[in-house]
Formats: structure tokens, C-alpha cells, sequence
């Protein structure tokens, strides 16, 4: 419960940062940008950008389930405990951007977030007070999320991070564009693309840089680039057979040894692990500073320290840039100040140039991107691990449009939140289904196997082990209700399977006619994914509610 002095310590803690204490006052540009620097080094970061170079909204997930020792810690807090942890006042600017507490209203009354011409204004005045001090670092996840990245394959944000005067990259969705793509796109990149975990699966050497060496503020900083681990698992592995990842903890550890030795003074780790990697990672591997973390979508108000470690987490999507100023001494942090900036759209001054960018990249795509698709009678989200309302209409059309008693879609984090009332454009389905592998499959499975398939994804996700955690969230299911208790060991953790057309259990011997998206098998067949949804959006607007047939034990 949150009391009334923890609502008066937020509210001296916004004013103190500059936000409005006041539900609904929307914060002034100078207010978001308002920041006493420190110290030789600002580091900024972004990370998880999905291609979204416009402003849209994104609601934060209802429920996000830690296990083991992340069990009731960060970032696994959400909504009203989540605000009290940080002391952050209900209904406001920063309570909306990390809660999805009474997400429409609040949502219609601050606006939309992100957008690259937002964003790099912002990057922009932080480089024009502190010019010789500052590095840009992004997360990943950059090159893929719309449907203008997936036409150039990836080169729209390659301009993209130009403009955001990035200073390096890494990443993981970029990969599913093959790996001769990557290799030219990296190539083509304004950046150094940093991922020492990737090798080539025949010598054994690295596919790409892992170590960048910079000088800030008369601060040696060397910046170690981690691409997402389990790319070939959780991606088709067809479309990069020659490479392979891992978390490689030993060599993680040789290259901040060997940074040291050439005289690095600060350490950062920009990740695309995940943030309960990254936090076991810490605790692991000495002499890292700082862990920009990505890939999991968290936004922190405040770094978590472990150790002597100290990890940042920016959100996704262009909600949020992180500032983190650093004073160094004797080649260790001796103080640290940070900003969770939030990127409301409508208080912060577009720069003219990214929009101008932006103007240009989408222009041969404007009538694809704006046609009026279908329209929604209520909030359609994808972000929550057990399901999302977008999903739901995923799987509604697949089970219609292809014929299925039961319907599977891959529980990925990317894509926006469209609120009630709305006119559905092509663009919003493609925001949530531009993949280079999108083909809509229809096939029978027997219950086992559909039981099997759960379990293996639910082991992903809830194993108490991070290092076991492979990413994402819980596959979404139409047709189907199950009860899933993540304490529960290895394959035994999904239970009471049933049918909803006919209320009977799932039998483990019966075949079953599932239709789903995005196999990681190569050769699969079937029509786009977004065509399948078009037809059923034609079809008439649709109203999707949170699934009452998914139930939760152990969390």
C-alpha cells in the first residue's frame, strides 16, 4: 500500500528532478532535460528502438514474473509496487511511463512517446552541454520492428543511428535478416557494431569487434559489446548457420582484463542479455563498471548496483533515454548521477533534421503505412508474460482466417499499444508482425506435443537459473486455457489444458488442427501473417479483453 508519506516523498522527489508532482500536468522540455553534471563522463543510452521512428504509445506490462533469486525483485515489480519501491507519485508523467496504471486515460492526457526527432533533440542538448564528455551507446534491437525496415532491410535505421550520433551498436533482431545482410549492414553502420560473443562456428574467431576504446572527459573508456546469446534459439538458426553465440562469461572476463591492461579506466558493457543475465553476470565477471542493459524491455528509474557494478535499463521503444554521469577516480566509479528521461512527445521541440530524416524514410511507404485497416473497440497491447490483447486478435484471425481449433503466436515484446476507439492501419499490424520469417502455417499437432511446446517455453522463460532464460515472453494461445505454476520443476509446470470450443480437456493422443506464425523451420508455407490479419480485421472491428483462461500459480 502506498501511505501518504510515501506520496509526499514523491512528490519532493519530482520536484527535486524537475517532473510535476500534479497528475496529468504534462512536463515542460527544460523540465525533462534538467540534470546537475558530474564527473568527466556522461554515458546515454538507448536500446530496443524496434524501428519506431514516429511517436506511439506503449503500455507498460500488468505482470512480469520473477523466479528464483529475482522473485519480488527489479524489474520485476509492476504498477502499485512499483511506484512505491521508487517512491513515484500515482498519475504522473513518470508513473504513467513506467506503470500501466489507468494506462487510457493517462495515456490520452500525456500523449504518445518517442519518436527519433524527439529523441535526438534530447541526445543533442545533452552532447551540447557536455560536448567532450559524452558517449552514446546503443542497446540493439535497433534494425527491425516496422515494416519500412523490414522493405530495406534494416537500412532505414542504419540512417537512423546516424542521427542519433550513436557511438556504437550491438544486437539480436538484427540477425534474422541473414547473416550476408548483417555483414553488409555492419559495414554500412555510422558505428562500431560490438558483439564479442559471436563466433564463427568452423575457427572459432569473432565474427565482429568486441572491444571500442574511447576517451571522454580525459577518461579512457572501454565500451564490450554482447549480442543477444541465444539468438540462434530463439531465431531460425537457417538464417545464420555459421555463427554461434553464447553468454561466454570466461572470454567476457579476458576482454575486460585485456582493457584494463591497455588502460581503460571505465568499463561499460553494452548488453543485449537480458536484465537477469546481466544481473548474474555482474555478480560473476569482475571489473565492469557500468552494464547498459537491453533486450528485455525493463525501464528502471534508478540503476541497481551489484557489487561494483551498476546496471542501467532504458525501456524500449523511444520511451526513455538514460543519462548516466560518472565521476572516476583511480580507474574505479567514485560517484554516479543518473536520469530515467521519459520522451513525451508532445512537450519536447522535434529536431529538424531527424524529422526531416524520418519524413524522407518513410515517404515511399506513407500510403502502404497509413491505410485503415480495421479499428478496435478496446486497448490492444502486447507486452505481459502470459498474453496480450494484440495477440489475442493474432490468434482470433488465425483460428478464422486458416481454419484452426487452436492458434499459437511467439511471445515477443516488441510492438505498440493501440488505444480504444481507433482505426487500425496496416502499419499497426505490421508494428507487431514485420519478420523476415512471417509465414502463417496450419498443421495438426498431437496434445502432447502441444503440451511439450509450453512446457519447453515456459521452461525459457521461468527457469530459475538466468542464464537459462532465453527471452520473450509465454507464447500466446487462442482456443486453448491451461494453468501454468512457474515453481514448479521442468515440465511440469503447465497443467489443466483445455479446449475451449468444447470445454474438454486436451487429450495427449488426439491430433489437433493449430495454425500459428513465425516457425523458426525453415520452408515453412503459408500466407503472411499480416495478410491473415487484414482479412479478419475487414471483417469488422474487434474488441479484445484480457484472456480469462490463462491462470497463474506460483508467482
Amino acid at each position: 500500500m502506498i501511505t501518504r508519506r510515501d506520496l509526499m516523498a514523491a512528490a519532493a522527489a519530482l520536484a527535486a528532478a524537475g517532473l510535476p508532482a500534479r497528475a496529468q500536468e504534462r512536463p515542460t522540455q527544460e523540465a525533462l532535460l534538467r540534470f546537475d553534471p558530474l564527473g568527466q563522463v556522461t554515458l546515454v543510452h538507448v536500446t530496443d528502438l524496434h524501428a519506431q521512428l514516429v511517436p506511439m504509445h506503449f503500455r507498460e506490462a500488468t505482470l512480469n514474473v520473477g523466479v528464483g533469486e529475482a522473485r519480488g525483485q527489479v524489474p520485476h515489480l509492476t504498477g502499485e509496487a512499483l511506484l512505491a519501491h521508487y517512491r513515484i507519485a500515482p498519475g504522473t508523467p513518470m508513473a504513467h511511463a513506467l506503470t500501466d496504471l489507468d494506462f487510457e486515460r493517462l495515456a490520452r492526457a500525456y500523449g504518445p512517446m518517442g519518436g527519433l526527432d524527439r529523441i535526438v533533440a534530447v541526445i543533442r542538448a545533452i552532447r551540447a552541454e557536455r560536448p567532450d564528455n559524452t558517449l552514446v551507446l546503443d542497446g540493439g534491437d535497433t534494425l527491425q520492428g516496422s515494416w519500412t525496415s523490414l522493405q530495406t532491410r534494416g537500412a532505414d535505421m542504419a540512417e537512423a543511428l546516424g542521427a542519433l550520433t550513436a557511438d556504437a551498436t550491438t544486437g539480436h533482431w538484427e540477425f534474422t535478416y541473414g547473416a550476408e545482410r548483417v555483414k553488409e549492414l555492419v559495414a554500412a553502420l555510422p558505428c562500431p557494431f560490438l558483439a564479442g560473443n559471436v563466433q564463427d562456428t568452423e575457427w572459432n574467431e569473432d565474427v565482429f569487434e568486441h572491444t571500442r576504446m574511447f576517451e571522454r572527459g580525459g577518461v579512457r573508456v572501454a565500451v564490450i559489446g554482447q549480442a543477444f546469446p541465444y539468438t540462434p534459439i530463439a531465431n531460425p538458426r537457417w538464417l545464420i548457420p555459421d555463427w554461434s553465440f553464447g553468454i561466454r562469461e570466461e572470454r567476457l572476463a579476458e576482454r575486460v582484463r585485456a582493457a584494463r591492461a591497455e588502460g581503460a579506466q571505465l568499463v561499460v558493457l553494452l548488453s543485449h542479455n537480458g536484465f537477469d543475465v546481466d544481473r548474474k553476470l555482474a555478480a560473476r565477471v569482475p571489473g565492469i563498471d557500468v552494464i547498459l542493459t537491453g533486450h528485455t524491455h525493463d525501464a528502471l528509474p534508478e540503476p541497481l548496483r551489484v557489487g561494483d557494478t551498476l546496471l542501467v535499463a532504458s525501456g524500449c521503444h523511444g520511451k526513455f533515454v538514460s543519462r548516466l554521469d560518472l565521476r572516476i577516480e583511480g580507474g574505479r566509479v567514485a560517484e554516479h548521477r543518473h536520469a530515467l528521461i521519459p520522451i513525451f512527445a508532445e512537450s519536447i521541440v522535434p529536431d529538424e533534421e531527424a524529422a526531416a530524416l524520418v519524413r524522407r524514410l518513410r515517404a515511399p511507404f506513407a500510403a502502404d503505412l497509413s491505410r485503415v485497416v480495421g479499428r478496435t473497440e478496446s486497448l490492444l497491447t502486447r507486452r505481459g508474460n502470459l498474453n496480450g490483447t494484440m495477440d489475442d486478435v493474432i490468434c482470433a484471425a488465425l483460428m478464422r482466417q486458416r481454419d484452426a481449433e487452436i492458434a499459437l503466436s511467439p511471445g515477443f515484446r516488441w510492438g505498440y499499444t493501440l488505444l480504444p476507439g481507433s482505426d487500425i492501419t496496416a502499419e499497426d499490424v505490421w508494428a507487431h508482425t514485420a519478420i523476415t520469417y512471417p509465414a502463417a502455417y496450419r498443421t495438426t499437432m498431437t496434445g502432447e506435443m502441444l503440451k511439450t511446446i509450453l512446457e519447453d517455453v515456459a521452461d525459457n522463460l521461468f527457469n530459475p537459473d538466468p542464464y537459462y532464460q532465453q527471452g520473450g515472453d509465454m507464447v500466446r494461445v487462442g482456443g486453448l486455457g491451461w494453468t501454468l505454476d512457474v515453481a514448479a520443476p521442468a515440465g511440469r509446470r503447465i497443467s489443466g489444458l483445455t479446449l475451449l470450443r468444447t470445454g474438454e480437456p486436451i487429450e495427449a493422443a488426439r491430433d489437433y488442427v493449430v495454425a500459428g506464425w513465425a516457425s523458426v523451420n525453415q520452408g515453412t508455407e503459408g500466407p503472411p501473417v499480416w495478410e491473415v490479419v487484414f482479412r479478419h480485421l475487414a471483417e469488422g472491428p474487434v474488441r479484445a479483453e484480457p484472456n480469462p483462461h490463462l491462470r497463474l500459480k506460483g508467482a
